[in-house]
């Protein structure tokens, strides 16, 4: 059953691989028609799509973890919306839905891929965020990746986005001797301590890092959570204590680079103070699903943990919406809202 549907929708497609920064012309939005879902499929009308740091690497025609993005076809992404055609077993017109495939204002989807959540338990974008893959990465590669324990100096990069934010306020809710972020600018600085509780944070831009991490944390940290790489990365290798763990989730400071970014110059400190640096992917930890959400909803429930958002209003903005998050435009979760 489905009310009547459009007879198009808008969606993104790239066009060209960037090289270097994306440029508009790389991208282009395109109107699709719009059909009934086949047997087993949901069409989808999006309220919301997400754009990441991880999408820049799609961008590029190289093997990675995920397939690249294919020129001239809509791009994929996380997405909430309201199914307004089913031809699902246990999917009904009205359902709110997550899925994959963002970037366009209508998703004929197949009913596995589509995940029903409860608006009324919190907002719709929340899902995209600090209830979604954002908030499932900092759980995961805090407490199972960098083996977090009560006690444990955290430094976290780029703390202000929608990943680090839940990380600082995660190690201080499980007992953090001390949180410090990084950030771009003053404003994100006086957020991460006067709002996400963090006990030191500084901007990045203000002076080496490694500097400022020292007058920071004293007597060095025990976990970092890297979301740049480059410079930060070569100051929390230097601000590490024996046994410190690093969980590199992400390296935004060199996703637009066109030259090789060099390696920390400070590697060597590795093998006299045994650290362990190790990768992330949130899709290697669905197992700590259940557990999440649990977590997360409580602390939410309780004003515990705090999350912000910064919305792009209209499918036209996507691209510029994109551009912002890598540029750092963004507090928190970056989202384009169609709703």
């Amino acid at each position: 059953m489905s009310a009547a549907l459009p007879a198009s929708s808008r969606e993104w497609h790239l066009v060209a691989r960037p090289h270097g920064w994306p440029k508009a012309e790389d991208f282009a939005l395109r109107e699709a028609p719009v059909t009934a879902p086949g047997e087993g499929r949901v069409l989808v009308r999006n309220l919301h799509f997400s754009v990441d740091p991880y999408m820049r690497g799609r961008m590029n025609d190289v093997k990675s973890y995920t397939p690249p993005f294919k020129l001239d076809h809509p791009m994929d992404g996380g997405a909430v919306g309201e199914v307004v055609a089913s031809n699902a077993e246990g999917i009904a017109v009205g359902d709110h839905v997550l899925h994959g495939l963002g970037w366009r204002e209508y998703a004929d989807v197949p009913a596995g891929h589509a995940v029903k959540v409860d608006p009324s338990l919190a907002p719709l974008s929340a899902y995209l965020g600090v209830l979604g893959m954002t908030g499932l990465t900092a759980y995961a590669g805090l407490f199972e990746v960098a083996s977090f324990k009560a006690g444990d100096a955290v430094f976290v990069s780029g703390a202000a986005g929608a990943v680090g934010s839940q990380v600082g306020q995660m190690a201080k809710l499980k007992g953090a001797s001390r949180v410090i972020g990084s950030a771009g600018s003053d404003e994100k600085v006086e957020l991460l301590v006067e709002e996400y509780g963090f006990d030191a944070a500084f901007n990045y831009r203000n002076g080496p890092v490694a500097d400022q991490l020292r007058a920071a944390a004293p007597d060095g940290i025990d976990v970092y959570f890297d979301n740049v790489g480059g410079e930060h990365l070569e100051a929390a290798i230097s601000s590490l204590n024996v046994h410190g763990r690093v969980t590199v989730c992400g390296m935004i400071a060199q996703y637009n680079a066109t030259e090789p970014a060099p390696g920390p110059r400070n590697l060597a400190l590795v093998i006299g103070k045994r650290l362990r640096i190790q990768g992330m992917l949130v899709s290697d930890h669905a197992a700590l699903q259940p557990q999440f959400v649990q977590d997360v909803a409580g602390w939410l429930a309780s004003g515990e943990l705090k999350y912000r958002e910064t919305f792009v209003e209209g499918i036209e903005n996507g691209f510029d919406a994109f551009l912002g998050l890598l540029r750092g435009e963004n507090t928190g979760k970056m989202i384009v809202s169609l709703a």
